[in-house]
């Protein structure tokens, strides 16, 4: 998942000087390194500028294999001119390796007119990509049995300024699915629980540390993967909610998230028949545009989780798929394995632009709304220095202690 293990292995910056003193709630941020600018263009506000490829390079976030940039992830940015890249714990050895990795990233972007994001998924417990040296966050679950606002906020920051230390700018967390279902397979620890206001009150919480790092939050699974009983790396799961009870507990954090100006949401890939019988949320109009955008009013970023994994790949062409989630309403393509599905999504999208099946007035939208976001966050491609993994340790101990 653009969230979890998955079978591919072990899976589901802002310039430091731009992060805003956390609340007097939350402990000192972390010490980062210094940041060393190098060379790198500020996001543009407009699309007038921008081929059709650049275009939809920034509606893809890719994958890569393995520790450095091969010639596959240079073909990536420099050829397909991919707007974000997600790491996975294959892609991190250790501190060194990946400080190493995320400043080549930027590096080898540093020609393309936007920067790039370069995020994975930090939730805590067992879901993190962060180098093994780093002392673990706890799970959501524990998170939420505190029930704590300022421990939520101190761990939500926290994360953000790990991410920090390392160059990274996206965080796909928190998951503000309830965890309604005992038999789930893929969310059970990684929810904040079963009860929908504790959800809300330690997701938001969560969100807003992330935010106070410059770290982009990306909240998860809309509309809601708490109740399912299949594992979407592996099938695709279907689920028998209506909208009126999705209204009263699965869409209640979600909302609340909007409501404190979230930046991004991911769609997950799940199937809803009393919702729309033909298509899973994340190639849904009726979910992401209906529901998303008009009823509840979400003007942010729409992401659709990792098009690899098994709900997509073992039921429908992943070209296909992502031709119909943009044509539903999702603004980001995230292609989490295989430098060549990826390459299949962009040139998929790429024809059906070219044939008129994708209006252009769509995609630049989708951009606009793409370049908003980063420019938010006053991203640059901008190199990061070692990591101190003896402060980043010695500030999770600190936010432990609050608890």
């Amino acid at each position: 998942m653009g969230c979890a293990s998955s079978p591919q292995g072990n899976t589901p910056s802002a310039a430091v000087s731009m992060a805003p003193t956390p609340s007097a709630s939350a402990p000192a941020a972390t010490p980062v390194p210094t940041v060393a600018p190098t060379p790198s263009p500020t996001p543009s506000s407009s699309t007038s500028g921008m081929s059709l490829d650049e275009k939809l390079g920034q509606m893809i976030l890719a994958g890569i294999d393995g520790y450095s940039v091969n010639a596959n992830t240079q073909a990536l940015i420099s050829t397909y001119h991919v707007g974000g890249i997600i790491l996975y714990k294959p892609n991190v050895k250790d501190s060194s390796q990946l400080v190493s990795l995320v400043n080549e990233l930027k590096q080898k972007n540093a020609k393309n007119k936007q920067p790039l994001w370069i995020g994975v998924d930090e939730e805590g417990g067992r879901v993190t990509r962060l180098p093994d040296e780093i002392q673990k966050t706890p799970t959501n679950q524990e998170i939420g049995k505190t029930n704590n606002k300022t421990y939520a906020y101190n761990i939500g920051n926290l994360i953000g300024s790990e991410l920090r230390a390392y160059g990274l700018n996206v965080d796909f967390a928190p998951v503000l699915d309830i965890n309604s279902n005992p038999k789930n397979p893929v969310i059970g620890d990684r929810s904040f629980g079963a009860n929908a206001a504790v959800v809300n009150a330690m997701g938001i919480q969560e969100m807003k540390g992330l935010r106070d790092q410059q770290i982009t939050s990306v909240v998860k699974h809309f509309p809601g993967h708490g109740d399912t009983s299949v594992d979407s790396h592996v099938g695709l799961p279907v689920v028998q909610n209506d909208l009126d009870r999705l209204r009263k507990l699965e869409l209640l954090p979600f909302a609340e998230a909007f409501k404190q100006e979230a930046d991004a949401v991911m769609v997950a890939h799940i199937l809803l028949p009393k919702v729309d019988g033909q298509n899973p949320a994340s190639m849904s109009k009726k979910i992401m545009t209906d529901l998303l955008r008009k009823e509840m009013g979400f003007q942010g970023v729409i992401m659709t989780d990792d098009m690899t994994m098994g709900a997509i790949e073992q039921n429908y062409d992943i070209g296909a798929s992502a031709v119909k989630s943009v044509l539903a309403g999702a603004n980001v393509i995230m292609v989490g394995h295989d430098y060549n599905k990826v390459v299949k999504v962009i040139e998929a999208l790429r024809q059906a632009v070219q044939n008129k099946e994708i209006p252009m007035e769509t995609i630049d939208q989708s951009v606009a709304k793409i370049q908003k976001l980063k420019m938010k966050y006053k991203l640059k491609d901008e190199s990061v220095g070692a990591a101190d993994v003896a402060a980043l340790n010695k500030a999770v101990k600190q936010v432990l202690s609050t608890k």
